[in-house]
């Protein structure tokens, strides 16, 4: 299956069974909201949580759990959707900085931070 076939399969397994829901679960947690209000998380390219600017202990451990509870989530729809974890993931990533809300941070193509405006984000040219 082509990169481009297995991005298109994954788009409509995270869209169509809402793939995406340990983060939305994560979302519910006031730590979690306030921490992403205040721009200190944000989605990465790479289909998880990023911590932006210094790390504090209890910041790191919120992040690694989200992170972990992705990465499982995503190894399985992957399987079932005969594509890569990182196919998946990043298939995921693309979707999560589409969702992001004006005032939210997220990964550029190039890397950098970016506190999401009123326009759509800027995203990697092969997002689906």
């Amino acid at each position: 299956m082509t990169m481009r076939k297995s991005l298109l399969a994954a788009t409509a397994a995270i869209v169509g069974l809402g793939v995406l829901a340990a983060p939305a679960l994560a979302q519910r947690d006031p730590a979690y909201a306030a921490a992403r209000a205040d721009g200190r998380v944000g989605e990465k390219m790479d289909g998880y949580l990023g911590i932006v600017g210094a790390a504090t202990p209890e910041l790191q451990a919120m992040v690694d759990d989200i992170n972990i509870r992705r990465r499982a989530v995503y190894a399985e729809r992957a399987q079932a959707e005969n594509a890569t974890l990182e196919q998946y993931a990043f298939t995921a990533g693309c979707l999560a900085i589409a969702r992001t809300s004006p005032g939210e941070m997220y990964q550029a193509p190039d890397g950098t931070w970016q506190r999401r405006g009123q326009g759509a984000p800027q995203r990697d040219p092969r997002c689906p």
